[in-house]
């Protein structure tokens, strides 16, 4: 079934360059991209030293509504590596896969990038005016691609890093998805049992009179609570979330929260694990593809997915501005394991940085599978505990006055 899309228009920046040629020459113009450092790097690719870059105005650029899956990225990024290697001019393999692609988004977004490459523009240029379909990362990794004349190993390099992140992301995903079904499933029978079950059996217990045992009684009252506060608990409840959401879009209130999440005592360290496989396989590919250091550490903090990972990297691009190597301000920050910051060292002492990171994202791609293998055995028990107490204990209670009775008619 084909994604419902619609053309949505958004701003482009457009920017003024000066800059300077080898020969001294120097060389102005107006270019539209979608950030300002992938200009700069852009522009130093080309060996220009820059002068002045300003934003001058924005350009309606067409975004499209819907969704780009990341299967299709991977698919897309595979043939058009094979048709490259092969000799296919570059027009003509965006034709051919326009006509395979079967989803209207994407489908769009091909034709337009194909257009942009037939009127001169090169592919880098022309994916970075598509921000919410290729990534920052994957425009850098073409432009690197390009550069170097390896479009064909980049695209395919980027493949398998996208493979690789979605299996890493789905992993995570998937250890959550029961826990979070089973917990959901236990407050909605609760909840009924409460607002529809409890008021029942008071009707029978007020017919039948006497003094109720004290957990009935208290259950009965909590029942009664919600009954007459629930569109009061519902409100304030979705307040409580809309101020959280509100928060958490702030910078430090996302920075507490993922400082949070990474303290946790379970899942802190399957977060940390996930984030430091997810910072070194991203590093890595881009050092080995090509992609300058600052830049390479731009994106990667940029696609972290945790404001303290983001916070470290930041620290490290500003050390390495100063001279510093990228262990020493990974270890100050504190938010990786020593023994990643060791492993980083010697990659840098020994010339072979993208090896020894692809290494640390194997290992904890490998941990993360362990975690959650062991997260899953040990929130098992967990919840049937905690549906046992919860529910076993309401059911208890409902019973006990049926169970006196009995009792004393056996007297």
């Amino acid at each position: 079934m084909p994604v419902p899309y619609s053309m949505i228009e958004g701003e482009m920046p457009t920017f003024k360059y000066a800059a300077k040629e080898t020969t001294g020459k120097t060389v102005s113009g107006v270019l539209e991209y979608s950030d300002k450092a992938l200009l700069i790097d852009a522009l130093r690719k080309k060996g220009l030293v820059i002068i002045s870059i300003q934003e001058t105005a924005k350009r309606k650029a067409i975004f499209y509504g819907g969704s780009v899956k990341l299967e299709e990225i991977v698919i897309f990024s595979r043939q058009l590596a094979t048709m490259v290697d092969s000799g296919i001019p570059l027009v003509q393999a965006l034709d051919i896969l326009f006509e395979q692609v079967e989803k209207s988004v994407f489908k769009n977004v091909l034709a337009k990038v194909r257009d942009d490459i037939e009127t001169g523009s090169s592919l880098s240029d022309a994916l970075g005016r598509h921000p919410s379909v290729f990534s920052a990362l994957y425009i850098n990794m073409v432009r690197a691609g390009e550069s170097s004349g390896a479009l064909d190993d980049i695209l395919d390099r980027l493949a398998t890093y996208l493979e690789k992140s979605n299996t890493l992301q789905r992993k995570v995903k998937s250890s959550l998805i029961y826990p979070a079904v089973v917990i959901t499933m236990a407050i909605l029978i609760t909840l009924v049992m409460l607002l529809k079950v409890i008021p029942t059996f008071k009707g029978i217990f007020s017919m039948l009179g006497g003094t109720l045992p004290l957990p009935t009684r208290i259950l009965i009252m909590v029942s009664d609570t919600i009954r007459n506060m629930f569109l009061y608990v519902v409100a304030g409840f979705s307040v409580f979330i809309f101020a959280l959401r509100r928060y958490m879009k702030t910078r430090q209130g996302r920075e507490n929260f993922d400082r949070l999440l990474l303290s946790m005592p379970v899942l802190g360290q399957l977060f940390r694990k996930v984030a430091v496989a997810k910072f070194t396989r991203t590093l890595s590919t881009l050092v080995k593809s090509g992609v300058p250091i600052l830049v390479s550490l731009e994106i990667v903090g940029k696609t972290a997915g945790n404001t303290v990972i983001e916070k470290a990297v930041e620290s490290v691009r500003k050390g390495i501005r100063e001279g510093e190597n990228i262990a020493d301000p990974l270890a100050k920050s504190g938010a990786f394991p020593p023994m990643v910051v060791r492993m980083i060292n010697v990659g840098e002492q020994t010339g072979e940085l993208e090896k020894m990171l692809m290494k640390i994202a194997d290992f904890y791609e490998d941990q993360v599978d362990v975690a959650v293998s062991g997260l899953t055995s040990l929130i098992e028990p967990l919840i049937i505990s905690f549906l046992g107490i919860v529910i076993g204990g309401i059911v208890i209670a409902m019973f006990l006055p049926v169970f006196k009775l009995t009792e004393i008619i056996s007297h």
